[in-house]
């Protein structure tokens, strides 16, 4: 417009910014919410702005790319801080036997398709091997969002991409001997090649091994936190550039870097000073990947895309799930490991990127290439939906039980963290107590340190006959799950009614509901703890034992006045109709509940 000037680089630098901020604030936490995950979002984020805002840092989306790489570095750098030497090394058969069936596998299986559809079959094998690699960053994250990393099936991902990251370097020695306008490489030329990397990881491990602790050491010394998080991110970077030189990926150089301080005493301070850029870099990758899938070429080969990623998603699945099997892994393990690698990977784009740069793939394949690699990188969260389909129901283990010993005058349902502190003051007193848990490892970890414990489900009538239930003086309901230990309080209540019911509460909901069913005792399984916690941190600050005493009856005597009034709120206002049915509650039962949950400051115990 006349009379506007244009905008400066930093005014565009701080519009774009804004931008994927924005963009990462609407749509991660949507995408959340929903359940589809916070990778999902980003990537969607990335895609509204780069191709439906057209903002101009969608102009260069691949400029974007390559530094938000530095998310994925972080991230392998964060995993190699938790992977001692001794564990990686325990890992090598699934890192270089499965690595490499997975590799030569999924590249031959997704070579046939280009092949058989008429391209050469030098293109159609980098373009099959391309395509072999998964997404280290979406696959390790996801695994790190599900808790399933240390997993059977998490360890063998790991390895696989571990491996994969290892391959960079002679996938492109491959690129530069099939380059159509080069003669043949020499010989020599590889073998200096890999010896340079070879060199570079042996340099790398030294100065992980005999420099690294000692300059944190000095560092740390300094008492200055910024310059320990600016020595950490130092370290992450040399290590990656180290490994660029080497002709490997800057992930490789981190990880091994995170390995070498794994033993470090300086590890939990360098992963904490590296975490926030590390979330804040895989997100602004993620969303660069987004940005990347150009929405023209979708839609002027749209049929095509679709019908790639139709066809190399199941094939590379079915070929992972082959490799795995035939090399022993059980059938579960391997369909989960399938389904998480099915789709291709971030480093596709620069080996794909290479072989445009040599001659081999023009640019328009390679555009179509890197718009299926993104796709399938968007819809694998979905793919991974599939898993639960293919998995066999492992059989129940059981225990053939034998109750005839089980005449307890106490009754323990559930043999947990909580249930076995429980027992052990009825134990020393020489009380009769019989115990039942479902967990049949459980029961047998018991039985080898000598603890009798029947296995039986409480929540079925039987079980809680066979036990004893009929006979016992108190049933105490030690399970961890409050749904299953209202089902029990039923059970007992209305077939078992000579015994008193003490019962493990979850949260103070729960409280509320078994207040309203008239147990005779019951207990928030983190309450008394944090009271007597307290407790002793007045007491290391100076108070007198009295104040300290008087201090937390008044708090407990609050707190269960507070708890009266939401039981009669539930009752009045019926809340939670699926939890137990209340009875009606005599005034003076508060009062009785009072006296029972007064503890001793000093011994911790009740006072009856």
């Amino acid at each position: 417009m006349p009379g506007v000037d244009a905008p400066t680089p930093m005014e565009i630098m701080f519009w774009e910014a804004l931008a994927l901020i924005i963009g990462a604030c609407i749509f991660v936490p949507l995408f959340k919410r929903l359940g589809l995950g916070t990778i999902l979002g980003y990537l969607a984020s990335g895609m509204a702005i780069g191709g439906f805002l057209s903002l101009g840092v969608a102009k260069h989306p691949q400029e974007l790319l390559h530094f938000a790489e530095f998310g994925v570095v972080l991230f392998l750098f964060v995993i190699g801080l938790e992977l001692k030497p001794s564990r990686l090394w325990a890992m090598r058969h699934d890192i270089f036997v499965l690595g490499l069936a997975q590799m030569l596998v999924c590249g031959f299986v997704l070579t046939l398709p280009p092949l058989l559809y008429g391209v050469r079959w030098q293109v159609s094998m980098i373009i099959g091997l391309g395509l072999a690699l998964s997404s280290t960053a979406l696959v390790m994250q996801v695994l790190e969002e599900s808790g399933e990393r240390a997993s059977e099936h998490g360890r063998k991902i790991f390895a696989i991409l571990l491996f994969q990251d290892l391959a960079i370097v002679p996938l492109l020695l491959l690129l530069q001997v099939m380059a159509p306008a080069a003669t043949e490489i020499a010989v020599s030329e590889a073998l200096i090649r890999v010896a340079v990397a070879i060199t570079s990881i042996a340099v790398l491990i030294a100065v992980g091994k005999f420099l690294l602790d000692p300059m944190f050491h000095l560092l740390a010394e300094a008492k200055m936190p910024e310059i320990m998080t600016a020595s950490a991110l130092g370290v992450v970077i040399a290590a990656a550039l180290l490994m660029d030189l080497a002709g490997m990926s800057y992930a490789m150089g981190a990880f091994i870097a995170g390995v070498m301080l794994a033993e470090s005493s300086y590890r939990h301070e360098v992963e904490a000073n590296i975490e926030p850029f590390r979330g804040l870099f895989l997100g602004l990758f993620f969303m660069a990947v987004g940005m990347s899938l150009d929405l023209r070429i979708v839609a002027n080969n749209w049929v095509l895309i679709l019908v790639a990623v139709a066809i190399a998603l199941p094939l590379k699945t079915v070929a992972i799930y082959g490799a795995m099997r035939v090399l022993g892994t059980p059938h579960n393990p391997a369909v989960q490991s399938a389904f998480a690698l099915s789709q291709h990977g971030e480093f596709g784009f620069v080996l794909f990127a290479s072989a445009v740069g040599i001659g081999l793939i023009n640019s328009h394949s390679a555009s179509q290439l890197v718009a299926i690699v993104t796709l399938s990188m968007a819809i694998s969260p979905f793919v991974c939906r599939l898993t639960p389909i293919f998995l066999r129901r492992a059989a129940p283990d059981t225990i053939d039980e034998d109750f005839s010993d089980a005449n307890g005058r106490v009754l323990i349902i559930g043999f947990g963290r909580f249930g076995q502190v429980v027992s052990q003051p009825l134990f020393a007193r020489d009380i009769d107590v019989t115990i039942i848990d479902s967990d049949p490892q459980r029961v047998r970890d018991a039985g080898r340190f000598g603890f009798r414990i029947h296995f039986g489900d409480g929540t079925r009538r039987d079980v809680l006959r066979a036990s004893g239930a009929a006979n016992a003086s108190l049933i105490a309901i030690c399970v961890d799950k409050p749904d299953q230990a209202s089902h029990i309080v039923r059970i007992v209540q209305s077939t078992f009614p000579q015994a008193k019911v003490f019962v493990r509460s979850y949260d103070r909901r729960h409280s509320v509901q078994l207040l309203n069913a008239q147990v005779d005792y019951s207990i928030r399984e983190t309450y008394e703890s944090g009271l007597l916690m307290s407790a002793k941190a007045l007491t290391a600050l100076g108070f007198e034992d009295d104040a300290i005493a008087e201090t937390i009856a008044d708090v407990r005597t609050r707190d269960l006045d507070r708890l009266m009034r939401q039981a009669d709120d539930a009752r009045a206002h019926a809340v939670d109709a699926a939890t137990l049915k209340p009875k009606p509650l005599r005034k003076p039962a508060w009062r009785k509940i009072l006296r029972r949950t007064r503890i001793d400051i000093k011994t911790g115990f009740n006072k009856r």
